[in-house]
């Protein structure tokens, strides 16, 4: 009997969400430079958050004091949205990595327009839908995949990979610490993928990081 393989996640962006209307929602918007802390792993959640412009960093910190990173975010991305559910305290530490623009929710907020308008609860929903079917194929990724291909997946989906205007997109200012977090492997593997990549032409690196789309190869190659 032949052993079946487990399907592998197909590349790409998550499927489009609608546009936020934030029309009637009272919200406050925070300009940060890159490297600021927006709130802290034990903080208290009292708010929900949307990138409007920028990228977000989330870590999580364990009590031996190991950092992780669990996820990287781009404009059109909601988070801390747990303070829905009764979290009361931030289960990690957003930074932004990028000059960023963040919307603030106020929870109390967010849950009156969920409940009185079915416009914009579909719209948050569609939202934390496209962040969901991410994180499955990163679980999937993680379970089945090389840290090579895990490293190319990567490096595409900070580049959006997908879209017709990122064919040679520069990635937010990311180091090989954060990329092994990211992928699950070591500072030095990474280093060797990445100078493997920049060999073979995926990538491009002087200062500024460039992805080029036929990195996609190594992440379809069996």
């Amino acid at each position: 009997m032949t052993k079946k393989r487990p399907a592998r996640s197909k590349l790409g962006p998550p499927p489009p969400a609608s546009p936020v209307d934030w029309t009637g929602v009272a919200t406050s918007r925070m300009t940060l430079a890159a490297g600021a802390t927006i709130f802290v792993q034990g903080d208290p959640a009292t708010s929900i958050m949307f990138v409007e412009s920028g990228a977000v960093r989330l870590s999580v910190l364990s009590h031996a004091g190991k950092e992780a990173v669990i996820a990287v975010l781009e404009s059109g991305s909601f988070f801390g949205e747990g303070s829905l559910v009764g979290q009361t305290l931030r289960m990690a530490t957003a930074s932004t990595m990028t000059p960023s623009l963040v919307v603030v929710i106020q929870k109390e907020e967010m849950t009156r327009q969920l409940h009185g308008r079915p416009d914009f609860a579909e719209s948050f929903l569609r939202h934390m839908l496209a962040r969901n079917i991410r994180i499955e194929e990163d679980l999937i990724d993680q379970l089945f995949n090389s840290s090579e291909k895990r490293l190319a997946r990567t490096l595409l989906l900070l580049a959006s990979f997908g879209e017709p205007e990122a064919s040679h997109r520069k990635l937010p200012k990311l180091s090989q610490e954060t990329l092994a977090e990211m992928v699950g492997t070591t500072r030095s593997r990474v280093n060797f993928f990445m100078n493997k990549f920049r060999k073979l032409g995926f990538i491009e690196y002087n200062g500024d990081l460039k992805i080029n789309n036929s990195l996609l190869s190594v992440v379809l190659r069996d």
